[in-house]
């Protein structure tokens, strides 16, 4: 049951974390918290997205707080380093930032880079990180099959653990998957699970080897884990670039897995150069354990006016969408 519009804003506070490097655009990533029964939760869809999918992450976020979640199998979760598009003699800076981690997420095919740029990136991480680290690389969607298949030729070098929605399309990914399986390089999906419609047409298509899933953007944690078992595919949690509260979300997302085969994206919370919780990871692992905002850092990161009507008034736009 939806529980009333007033006692969402009761509690919800709007805060904009600045970020040490600018990452999917945004140099300030928005968010709004609110308490319920069960402790605090987020509502955070980006900033594009219409109503109607907004409205899910308000669900996940619902849900969290105001029911019990399922039982977690483990206290401590594996999560890796999240490299953004910047250039390669800044690698070692941003890998710093995260402690212990033995795998790496690189982004790739940015607007306005070219693969030269990626394959400076991934070969500085490699260096870095040794040959025991692991590095993944997440596309975004950004090539088209052929792009997909030369680039991933061109970077097989370093030892990839796997691509990540290197294209957009579930056909694009078949097809991708089918040239470069000899490469012994899995395909994973992410876009084409958290912004589908039909978000095991991936797995019914044979388009990838793994799925990567978000809380949020999925409905919550107990349609996440239905959709992994519907799927049959292990499964990698990660972030929606989330504040420490939405990824106590994610960290429980993780937690109640019954098999966590990969390191999680779930360190983002070092993307940060502040934030509402310490939620950076410590030893390459982050707590499964739910997550309190500090009374200082809300305030201190409190949105501007504009930005917090802006947020209450999508607040309250979906949830007349998912009340009816």
């Amino acid at each position: 049951m939806t529980p009333p519009l007033a006692e969402l804003l009761a509690t919800a506070r709007v805060v904009a974390l600045p970020m040490n490097t600018r990452f999917r655009g945004v140099d300030a990533r928005e968010a709004l918290l609110f308490e319920g029964p069960q402790g605090w939760a987020e509502f955070s869809p980006f900033v594009e997205y219409a109503d109607a999918e907004a409205a899910t992450w308000l669900d996940a976020a619902i849900d969290f707080a105001w029911h019990e979640q399922p039982a977690p199998q483990r206290d401590r979760i594996p999560v890796n380093a999240t490299v953004p598009a910047v250039d390669a003699a800044r690698v070692p800076e941003v890998l710093a930032r995260f402690d212990g981690c033995r795998t790496a997420k690189v982004k790739v095919a940015e607007h306005g880079q070219v693969l030269a740029d990626d394959i400076a990136r991934v070969r500085a991480v490699r260096e870095q990180m040794g040959p025991e680290g692991r590095i993944r690389i997440d596309a975004n969607a950004g090539w088209n099959v052929d792009e997909a298949e030369h680039a991933i030729h061109a970077l097989a070098e370093f030892d990839l653990e796997y691509a990540e929605q290197p294209c957009a399309s579930v056909d694009e990914l078949t097809d991708l998957r089918r040239r470069v399986k000899h490469m012994g390089i899995p395909i994973a999906a992410d876009e084409s699970i958290r912004k589908a419609e039909d978000p095991l047409a991936v797995a019914r298509a044979g388009a990838a080897d793994l799925i990567v899933i978000k809380a949020q953007p999925l409905g919550g944690i107990r349609r996440a884990l239905d959709i992994v078992a519907q799927a049959g595919l292990p499964a990698v949690v990660s972030s929606a670039l989330d504040t420490a509260i939405g990824l106590s979300q994610g960290a429980a997302l993780a937690a109640s897995l019954p098999r966590l085969e990969f390191d999680c994206g779930l360190g983002t919370a070092s993307l940060f150069a502040d934030d509402v919780a310490d939620a950076r990871p410590v030893g390459g692992s982050v707590s499964a354990a739910r997550v309190m905002p500090d009374a200082d850092a809300l305030a201190r990161l409190e949105a501007p006016i504009d930005r917090r009507e802006w947020w209450l008034a999508r607040l309250q736009r979906c949830h007349a969408v998912i009340s009816r």
